[in-house]
């Protein structure tokens, strides 16, 4: 067994155990419906998440939102940002960062399917001020796999009782931000 499928694993046993009531699994159809309307192929681990543990429901606090809807759904979500951040002066989504779930008070956790890792990032918009929205985008994780490390261990920013341990790391600045949201890519 590869490290990766020991981390699906585990998602999947703390997944079912946190809810009774998961969606079922994605086919492999959807993944690639989602892909065709995403322009983009999604990150393989995320790919794996929703075909062999849900449909979302699961993960940190308000948990992972479904791939396709119906509502909010990872696709729906990134093509509405998308389509607000083409042709103007101040973009405020990237291309290719898939929003995962949202933080409440619009904020969301995201995944970027440019990179390697699928670095997962944090939008923050509330402190926006005009201009830029680059000051609103944080790198949350350097992979979406250390990402559900956090989760699975409980040291997440975002676990409530996180602040007490020595291992907590706080999201920090995304160095990339202006030059994604600038090039569009």
């Amino acid at each position: 067994m590869t490290d990766l499928d020991d981390l699906v694993q585990r998602v999947s046993l703390r997944a079912a155990s946190d809810s009774d009531s998961l969606p079922a699994p994605v086919s492999s159809a959807r993944i690639a419906e989602a892909e065709a309307q995403l322009g983009f192929a999604l990150h393989p681990l995320l790919v794996r998440l929703y075909r062999e543990v849900a449909d979302g429901g699961f993960g940190p606090d308000y948990r992972l939102l479904p791939l396709l809807g119906p509502g909010s759904g990872v696709v729906g979500e990134y093509l509405t940002r998308r389509e607000a951040s083409v042709g103007v002066e101040h973009p405020e989504w990237p291309e290719g960062v898939v929003p995962i779930l949202t933080w409440g008070c619009a904020m969301y956790a995201g995944v970027d399917c440019l990179s390697e890792s699928g670095q997962v990032l944090l939008f923050e918009p509330n402190p926006y001020s005009g201009g830029s929205w680059d000051q609103c985008w944080f790198l949350d994780s350097d992979s979406l796999a250390a990402w559900l490390e956090t989760w699975l261990a409980g040291t997440g920013w975002f676990e409530e009782d996180a602040s007490d341990g020595d291992d907590l790391i706080d999201p920090r600045p995304w160095d990339r931000a202006a030059s994604r949201l600038s090039s569009g890519a």
